[in-house]
């Protein structure tokens, strides 16, 4: 049973963290009983290698101009293979690509790049582009959202990551976000993935502002989604990082580690219907991601061999593998790498 949006609100609002976090870490325990905590080692990729053109993670595009290409912002094709073929031989199963939104890359190069990497690495899951990125590749490339996103599956795209979600509500976006993907065109992209048989995550970036109305309007979307669809594998939220970001100069304040591991339990809670929540090293440290861990979270991320796009912001956290898994067991957990779909446990 969910809560509703004005107990959402409720839990917010009050000061009662610790015993918000035991009802998070009741329900967690409900959906895990097995005492596993997992994690993912994959690679984050910049198709762009342009970073600064974000303004938070991966959520805010500016569109890049053309004569980038030109410059050298577009990776080259054996580049990015290159780099993947690192990540197969430092143990990692998957890469998230993202790279922002550019007019001249329409859906041929896409398609190209993504069939190139599975004849090379067959076994690498692509964890690929926001929603952002999807729309613009449909609308440069003069095609439908549903065949956009068609025939990027049948070039391997494997799943769709919830970047650009921010805070699903479009009086938030429409005074935050200097694009169009509003609310509607977030939920579009990942319906017709569902609809098409893929699978995606879901996201939160909150500290934009917004009011706990906003958020908990955000958690009911994702909600009402995963109920009519089921194609959500987890939801990962996370706080913005205002330090050399476009939106930094809106002097909100930083988000509080109380304050996300409120947030974060509120989010378990509320998504009941979602079996996997991500508790968060990258914005907030390894110190409250293992907190994280007794306020619903079951899963602590990736190790990210690369990570461009939070860095930019000016988040410096990194980890490796034995580094989390020495957080998982102190915090009274087992670790276990998983693949990017929660499917497949591997023994190390």
């Amino acid at each position: 049973m969910s809560l509703t949006k004005q107990q959402c609100v409720e839990m917010l609002e009050s000061d009662d963290l610790i015993g918000i976090g035991m009802e998070a870490d009741a329900l967690r325990r409900k959906l895990h009983p097995e005492n596993v905590v997992t994690y993912v080692i994959d690679r984050n990729i910049n198709y762009t290698n342009f970073c600064t053109e974000y303004c938070s993670f991966c959520a805010f595009y500016r569109p890049l101009k053309g004569k980038l290409a030109a410059e050298g912002y577009i990776l080259d094709f054996e580049t990015i293979f290159e780099k993947i073929r690192e990540t197969v031989e430092l143990g990692g199963t998957g890469v998230l690509m993202q790279g922002g939104l550019h007019p001249d890359l329409k859906i041929d190069w896409f398609e190209r790049l993504f069939t190139q990497i599975k004849q090379r690495f067959p076994m690498v899951h692509l964890h690929c582009l926001s929603a952002s990125e999807i729309l613009a590749i449909a609308e440069y490339s003069e095609l439908s959202l549903r065949d956009t996103i068609a025939r990027l599956r049948d070039a391997g795209l494997d799943s769709i990551p919830g970047g650009g979600a921010e805070i699903l509500d479009d009086e938030v976006r429409q005074r935050v976000a200097r694009l169009k993907c509003l609310t509607e065109d977030w939920i579009a992209v990942h319906r017709t993935a569902h609809q098409l048989g893929m699978r995606t995550t879901a996201t939160m970036m909150f500290g934009v502002g917004e009011t706990f109305e906003h958020r908990a309007n955000h958690f009911q979307r994702v909600y009402d989604l995963q109920e009519e669809t089921g194609g959500f594998t987890a939801f990962i939220p996370w706080s913005f990082q205002p330090k050399n970001t476009a939106l930094g100069g809106r002097k909100w304040d930083e988000a509080t580690s109380v304050e996300y591991l409120k947030t974060l339990a509120v989010s378990r809670l509320f998504l009941s219907n979602i079996k996997n929540v991500q508790a968060s090293w990258v914005t907030q440290g390894l110190k409250v991601l293992q907190l994280g861990l007794r306020f619903g979270g079951n899963d602590v991320g990736s190790v990210m061999l690369e990570e461009n796009v939070v860095r930019s912001a000016g988040v410096t956290n990194c980890t490796t593998e034995e580094e989390l898994r020495h957080i998982i067991r102190d915090a009274g957990f087992r670790p276990a790498q998983r693949d990017t779909l929660y499917r497949t446990y591997f023994l190390n």
